[in-house]
């Protein structure tokens, strides 16, 4: 029986009863990544042929459109070229353990959003009628900027960074041959990377409602969030600038747009007060 149902019929649950049903919610998530992941794995063509080394092929979504944007402003520089690199297996257990990997993370990628269903099954019950009416919609907010973040991680921070440290040269006589594990680390760390980065508006959400920052604290940090942000973007990031600012920027845009929200959180908060006062 779901927590909720039971709060319903006015019982009261146990320290233990909470536990078990924690487990529960648990095991259902754990449960909806072992699906996508086995499912990932036995579509393996797909997985890797179009996904995972999608973004090292020079006629991946995003160059052709780069290329497309190129020809119609005239500004050939836009379109690159091939990409100067050769995938290599170094190790004989390699490709079978890598396999393995790629496909659970995709399969926390895919189970994201039902996973934080999961979690606000669990965390909503314990919420008083007001926030539960305040915090509507949030599973379907929180999956849309996590499947945007991925999506932008993947459609526009990875080929431009595959591109960029693909071309990127000491010397001529030096050859990129690139083992297949340094792929897949590079695709899934810059797209799940965004997908939660994306997430800011929603803590700055949840920190407002709690009184723990403000519309003016936020614009007084600006510049301070702005370097933490920058510092965030390198390290999560290849070691280029090229990254750095791609990832940099829409979180900049998601700072703005956090502001926005928590002043209108905070105005919320002094209309409600001052109704109450009139009573």
């Amino acid at each position: 029986m779901a927590l909720d149902q039971i709060e319903e019929e006015g019982k009261e649950m146990s320290f233990l009863d909470h536990l078990e049903e924690l487990r529960w919610h648990l095991i259902r998530s754990v449960a909806s990544i072992l699906v996508f992941s086995i499912a990932a794995f036995v579509f393996k063509d797909f997985i890797w042929g179009t996904v995972i080394l999608g973004p090292t092929e020079s006629d991946f979504w995003t160059y052709r459109f780069l290329c497309d944007m190129a020809e119609l402003l005239e500004a050939p520089l836009l379109c690159f070229g091939d990409i100067p690199m050769e995938l290599i297996n170094t190790e004989i257990t390699a490709q079978f353990t890598v396999h393995i990997k790629s496909s659970l993370i995709i399969g926390l990628a895919l189970g994201f959003p039902y996973i934080f269903w999961e979690i606000w099954r669990f965390v909503k019950p314990g919420l008083h009628p007001t926030e539960r009416n305040a915090s509507r919609g949030i599973v379907f907010v929180v999956s849309l900027l996590f499947i945007s973040g991925v999506l932008f991680g993947y459609f526009v921070v990875t080929p431009l960074s595959i591109n960029f440290l693909s071309n990127y040269s000491l010397a001529e006589s030096i050859n990129n041959q690139i083992k297949i594990t340094s792929i897949v680390s590079l695709v899934a760390t810059l797209a799940l990377a965004c997908g939660f980065m994306f997430q800011l508006p929603i803590a700055t959400y949840i920190l407002a409602k709690a009184g723990i920052i403000s519309p003016q604290l936020m614009k007084t940090y600006r510049k301070h969030a702005v370097v933490v942000i920058l510092v965030v973007s390198a390290i999560i990031t290849p070691p280029d600038v090229i990254s750095q600012i791609l990832i940099a920027l829409p979180l900049m845009l998601l700072y703005e747009i956090s502001i926005k929200v928590c002043k209108r959180v905070v105005k919320k908060a002094e209309k409600k007060r001052k109704e109450e006062d009139k009573r």
